[in-house]
């Protein structure tokens, strides 16, 4: 069995919520790392049907493609996680784009006409507004529809607090501007924000790096490409750390 040391210095601390959460721990116990939860979201589905008039439907997030149940639209998804679960949800005409909303909103301008219908865009509460705004610069009529809600934690987990607080965490993943503030805050709270200072930040895209700017954490990272292959590649090898500690 490793050494105390030399499992702590395997913990990465997920904030994303479920059910994505439980994927990305997979992912990182795959991979040799240690996941401990903390969830800054809670995600609730909301009552949803599809409105008349649309030439398609476009998904931000695999939340979104969560919680719908399947109609009969062409979907538009920002990146391929978010096109894989709209297919299994049961969407049949499903393309993607290459991950981020710049990316949606130009392979949108390139597939789709104005005149052709309105875009139904499925977002959770508060999200895609710029998205939302970018779409009708470009002359689309877009009918912007809540899907789910994401309610902030009141806490975090006891587990990941007792991680912070024995200097564990190597690493804590940001897939959300939200997320990013939303953990700060419950870092914060519990009184634990000085261990940023020990911990590395990786965030899936620059926008969400720079949401991360309130706290001083030991290294900020952005993934290459905006997807959980791209987000795990910046962790490392947990064979390294291991035979390091």
């Amino acid at each position: 069995m490793p050494p105390k040391a030399a499992r702590a210095s395997r913990a990465i601390l997920i904030t994303r919520p479920e059910p994505g959460a439980a994927e990305t721990a997979r992912a990182l116990s795959a991979l040799g790392w240690r996941p401990v939860l903390a969830p800054a979201l809670t995600l609730a589905a909301l009552p949803f049907k599809p409105p008349s008039g649309c030439q398609a439907l476009v998904l931000t997030s695999r939340a979104a493609a969560r919680a719908l149940p399947p109609a009969a639209l062409p979907v538009i998804a920002v990146g391929e996680a978010t096109a894989a679960e709209a297919r299994a949800r049961g969407f049949t005409d499903v393309e993607a784009a290459a991950g981020d909303a710049a990316a949606l909103a130009a392979l949108i301008s390139a597939t789709r006409r104005p005149e052709a219908g309105a875009l139904c865009l499925a977002v959770g509460e508060g999200y895609a507004l710029d998205l939302a705004a970018a779409l009708r610069a470009k002359g689309f009529r877009v009918m912007r529809r809540v899907v789910y809600a994401a309610r902030p934690s009141a806490n975090l987990p006891g587990q990941a607090q007792q991680a912070l607080r024995d200097s564990g965490i190597h690493a804590a993943l940001f897939t959300s501007p939200r997320l990013a503030r939303e953990t700060i805050r419950l870092l914060r709270k519990a009184g634990l924000a000085p261990a940023a200072k020990r911990i590395i930040a990786i965030a899936l895209s620059p926008r969400i790096a720079a949401s991360l700017g309130a706290l001083p954490w030991a290294e900020i990272r952005t993934a290459a490409r905006p997807d959980q292959a791209a987000l795990l590649a910046c962790l490392g090898h947990a064979d390294v750390l291991g035979s390091a500690s």
